[in-house]
């Protein structure tokens, strides 16, 4: 899987919202916060506030705050408003791909892709991350054996 600089900037400002205890926090001070452009990460923050993920106020004391709190916001939402579906094949869901003969069950694969991805992404929250205090299944699955290297 890869990770669009869309999505990790998102989730980036994101974590920096549900730092902020819910307070306005500008454009600015979010891409400075996390070293991101300013332009790219205003477009990101546009999608997001259509995807319902931030609120936005404008004029002088405006700024961004999540729209909901962030124990109620998981990864895979974030992923799937920045990049759209968490797997596809050939910009199709999984479901919809079809092989004969010897790929036959290559299809199975890219569904169990999926399910591993949202096993994952689904059950870590902003919060999660945010306070560091990350899940049971993360936690295992970053420090199982050859987690860490290189393939």
């Amino acid at each position: 899987m890869q990770i669009s600089a869309r999505a990790d900037y998102a989730l980036r400002a994101l974590l920096t919202l549900a730092a902020s205890d819910g307070g306005l926090v500008k454009g600015e001070t979010l891409a400075s916060a996390q070293d991101l452009p300013l332009r790219f990460l205003e477009n990101i923050l546009t999608d997001l506030r259509r995807s319902g993920l931030v609120a936005s106020r404008r004029g002088a004391e405006g700024g961004y705050q999540l729209a909901r709190p962030a124990a109620e916001i998981d990864v895979a939402t974030v992923l799937r408003a920045t990049d759209g579906p968490l797997a596809g094949v050939r910009g199709r869901r999984p479901e919809e791909v079809t092989y004969e003969g010897a790929a036959r069950s290559l299809q199975d694969v890219w569904i169990a892709v999926r399910v591993s991805l949202r096993q994952v992404l689904e059950s870590v929250t902003l919060a999660d991350i945010a306070s560091g205090e990350l899940p049971e299944l993360i936690r295992e699955h970053s420090q199982a054996p050859g987690a860490w290297s290189r393939r």
